[in-house]
């Protein structure tokens, strides 16, 4: 999928869809390594409360890290309900607000924030608004990005090859041609478009791999967030979340085992 390809109209829908389970999301939706928001801090040069622009804050999963650290923090969540959670979930943080819009048209100050991050959202961000990025940080000012990938690693037991048949029957749209997880060294920079822009250089990239352990619903409680599976039609999701967890609790002793790995981009206005 190009960037462009993630900005049709169709996309713009499958990133409302969030806000649908909102709850849930906050729920079930990993955080990230701490040690990550210590190197966010020493890559990025942001000083002692500084003011950071978070881009789609979801419920807080990586504000609240950030504000525990003393940052002033405005959020930009496209999703009401999502905020709300977020304003809640950060309540003891006064320095946090968190306002309803999307980062393209969100009126924002310029040269008012040290550094702008966004955590496994900025994919969602449409490329003609990369230089807003640029107006609304200060000179010295940097932006950190960062996901968890999906992975291959020897801990899943051959789990998801194992389940491609069911997304084969059930989902086919999905199955494609399965050649497996992708190994860290595959994985795309998530940067290459914002860096061809010319705005942005000395990018720094971290990685920090761990694993997730799920029963039969923790894991489809998590597929149950993830926006491709949210636009399926209901019988058939269903069908295929059905024969999912047939297979975790027949043949994988009810429990499957998921390997992550935290990337974090970190790059300085040139």
């Amino acid at each position: 999928m190009t960037s462009d390809d993630r900005h049709d109209g169709s996309t713009r829908h499958l990133r409302a869809m969030f806000d649908d389970v909102a709850a849930l999301y906050d729920a079930v939706r990993p955080g990230y390594p701490a040690e990550l928001y210590d190197d966010i801090r020493a890559l990025s040069g942001v000083p002692d409360g500084g003011d950071i622009l978070e881009i789609g804050c979801g419920t807080g999963q990586a504000t609240l890290p950030l504000a525990q650290r003393g940052y002033h923090i405005c959020c930009v969540e496209l999703g009401a309900e999502l905020a709300a959670i977020a304003r809640r979930n950060l309540a003891a943080y006064p320095n946090v607000e968190v306002r309803v819009g999307a980062f393209e048209t969100e009126p924002l100050p310029e040269d008012a924030y040290d550094l702008v991050v966004s955590a496994t959202a900025f994919h969602w961000v449409a490329p003609d608004s990369y230089p807003k990025l640029a107006r609304v940080l200060r000179p010295q000012g940097a932006i950190a990005l960062f996901w968890n990938k999906h992975i291959a690693g020897t801990v899943d037991g051959g789990f998801f090859d194992r389940i491609q048949p069911i997304y084969r029957e059930h989902v086919p749209e999905f199955a494609g041609d399965w050649k497996g997880l992708p190994s860290a060294d595959e994985l795309p920079d998530e940067t290459a478009t914002l860096a061809a822009t010319g705005l942005f250089s000395a990018f720094t990239v971290r990685r920090y791999p761990w694993v997730a352990h799920y029963d039969a619903m923790a894991y489809l409680n998590q597929l149950a967030t993830y926006s491709d599976h949210l636009a399926l039609p209901a019988d058939r999701r269903q069908r295929a979340y059905d024969d999912i967890a047939g297979v975790i609790d027949s043949e994988f002793g009810g429990e499957i085992a998921k390997q992550y790995i935290a990337v974090l981009y970190v790059a300085h206005l040139r």
